[in-house]
């Protein structure tokens, strides 16, 4: 009680100062997260993500009296530039963002530039159950999270298509010969999305003889010679893209749409479950499968983190650990939700909660983790903001 009532003067009073919590210490950490406001700024472009983001609000509110709100964001870069604006303002207390669904460039400029709290994340409780060796839990795009990011979800690259029109394609290459005997039929959201820059990392691994390369920080020596081929394999493709490559959709959910609506036969997913979640809910038909190319497609888990100058820290970490726990994780699992990928050791679970996994139906269109593959690792986010901005450059529309 007497640190709740410190905080709430520190609030009042300027010039008080409360140390952050310490994640160690769990039940100070609960006692403080008590009746705070997280405001979570997370992508808001797909409802059955806003959706399970609400349940989790609910969840945490009955459980720890944690209230969540949802900033809804259409590109994570505006919550990075404002924790910018606000340190560089001196507001290194009392900012606007607790938490902040996060991944690959953007963390790592936040951690580059001192803009995360931490390290918090394998002090969690449910640390315990993440499956640290099977899961691209310690690194984001190379960078090392070093506990300054919690992961929450894992994603592997599939491509939807209707096997009413087309069957399953070998590789890349299959990929462009298709699209040249069927064009129009195939379209990525328009870069820098992040989905539609995925598919041009996932064209370059499929179009370089040492794909190890993109590990490594982009070399402006050797940059040009790098991504020769790539640009060779979009000039051909792109005019064979739907609309002849002189529009694109802007998010992955408007993508799926022009799927549901017949007007293309073939779509990029980040989800493995994400074509079985869209029969679930009628957004696509009962013909659409899913499919990766030979040599694998690019895979990685989905972060949150915590501003340095967050205003709830505290139920900023609560927020982070119930989504750990087996509850969430099963219900991000199972497609009628989200069908994202599980970050837990299944085989560390009590038999309670393991008993939440067995129960799930994957879908008629999601492959197994043996059809899936080993997940090739993301290239260094040097590579996904300067190929970006080449694309733009060389293809890129007005709408």
């Amino acid at each position: 009680m007497l640190k709740t009532l410190i905080a709430a003067a520190a609030a009042l009073v300027p010039g008080w100062a409360v140390a952050d919590p310490d994640p160690a210490d769990w039940a100070s950490v609960l006692e403080a997260a008590r009746g705070q406001t997280v405001y979570w700024n997370a992508w808001g472009g797909s409802p059955v993500t806003n959706d399970f983001i609400a349940w989790v609000g609910r969840r945490v509110a009955e459980d720890h009296g944690v209230t969540l709100e949802h900033v809804k964001l259409s590109d994570t870069a505006d919550a990075v530039a404002r924790v910018l604006a606000e340190k560089q303002a001196g507001q290194d207390k009392g900012g606007a963002i607790d938490l902040i669904w996060i991944n690959g460039p953007n963390f790592a400029a936040m951690k580059e530039a001192g803009l995360l709290f931490g390290p918090f994340a394998e002090q969690l409780p449910n640390w315990a159950l993440v499956d640290v060796a099977g899961k691209p839990v310690r690194a984001d795009f190379t960078v090392p999270t070093d506990g300054m990011e919690s992961p929450w979800a894992t994603a592997q690259v599939v491509f939807m298509y209707d096997s009413a029109d087309m069957a399953p394609l070998a590789d890349m290459g299959a990929l462009l010969d298709w699209a040249q005997a069927n064009p129009g039929r195939f379209t990525y959201p328009q870069p820098p999305d992040f989905l539609g820059t995925t598919f041009l990392k996932q064209a370059l691994y499929g179009v370089l003889d040492d794909p190890s390369v993109l590990l490594r920080p982009v070399d402006e020596a050797g940059y040009d010679d790098i991504v020769a081929p790539l640009w060779a394999y979009l000039d051909a493709l792109t005019p064979n893209l739907w609309r002849q490559g002189r529009a694109y959709p802007q998010t992955g959910p408007r993508q799926i749409q022009l799927l549901a609506d017949g007007e293309i036969s073939l779509a990029i997913s980040f989800s493995p479950g994400e074509a079985s979640a869209a029969i679930a809910n009628g957004q696509l038909p009962d013909t659409v499968r899913t499919f990766v190319p030979a040599g694998g497609t690019i895979g990685n888990a989905s972060f949150v983190a915590i501003p340095y100058n967050a205003t709830a820290p505290a139920g900023a970490m609560v927020v982070a650990n119930f989504l750990l726990s087996a509850q969430a994780q099963a219900r991000a699992l199972d497609p009628a939700n989200l069908g994202y990928g599980t970050v837990l050791d299944l085989g560390a679970l009590p038999d309670g909660e393991r008993a939440l996994f067995d129960g799930i139906d994957l879908g008629i269109a999601t492959l197994s983790p043996a059809e899936l593959g080993p997940a090739l690792p993301e290239p260094h986010p040097s590579w996904m903001t300067r190929i970006a901005a080449d694309w733009v450059g060389r293809y890129g529309v007005a709408n």
